[in-house]
């Protein structure tokens, strides 16, 4: 008996069912998805997700390009599916529309460090620390992240007055006498998006948790 026709029936079958359930029935679902519009307390109105400026959207690339989402991910799981919001990484489940100006999510491939979607939200009004990227140690002593001081600059202190932004850097770490270690370019825009990061916005789909604050209002 000849199967030819019978197995060429069912690799089509397959390929079509997979069309289907991974590009055709997501983009029905997804694809006329659009940023929240709403006004905030200020009474201005605002869109979520907004672009990210400049220096943040470098910063992203730059994110993507030395591997960061090899060890940490960008998506909040719901509580069902795990500690991240009882943990503090986010206030909410992450949705798709929260990645509606990125043009590849990234969402990441494990844990080994902490998730960063909601980052920015977790320094709150402090300044990214970019001492964490020239030597994560220095922070969080036994940290397994992976330092990137090729973002960094080692030069001579000029005209004897030291650099506002030189990392303050004792022991070992410090740079010879007379020097000063100063974030390059590339430092500040990975900075940039990592303070970015926020996703503490309420969506018809994805609504914040009701605080005893938000209940008064």
């Amino acid at each position: 008996m000849n199967y030819g026709p019978l197995i060429y029936f069912g690799v089509v079958t397959s390929l079509v069912a997979s069309w289907l359930g991974f590009v055709a029935v997501p983009r029905t679902q997804l694809g006329s998805l659009q940023p929240d519009v709403s006004t905030n307390a200020a009474n201005a109105v605002v869109s979520y997700p907004a672009a990210r400026s400049g220096e943040a959207a470098q910063g992203r690339d730059l994110y993507q390009s030395l591997g960061c989402s090899s060890c940490h991910t960008l998506q909040v799981r719901p509580q069902t599916g795990g500690s991240d919001i009882a943990r503090g990484w986010g206030k909410r489940r992450s949705v798709a529309r929260d990645y509606l100006q990125d043009p590849v999510p990234l969402l990441g491939n494990s844990r080994l460090g902490p998730d960063l979607a909601n980052y920015g939200e977790r320094l709150g009004t402090n300044a990214f620390p970019v001492i964490r990227l020239f030597n994560p140690r220095l922070v969080t002593p036994g940290s397994i992240c992976a330092p990137v001081p090729f973002l960094f600059e080692t030069r001579p202190i000029r005209a004897g007055v030291g650099s506002p932004e030189a990392l303050p850097l004792k022991g070992a770490a410090a740079p010879d006498a007379g020097s000063e270690v100063v974030p390059g370019l590339r430092a500040r825009q990975l900075a940039a998006f990592l303070s970015s990061l926020s996703t503490s916005v309420d969506l018809p789909e994805a609504a914040l948790p009701v605080t005893e604050e938000t209940a008064q209002k």
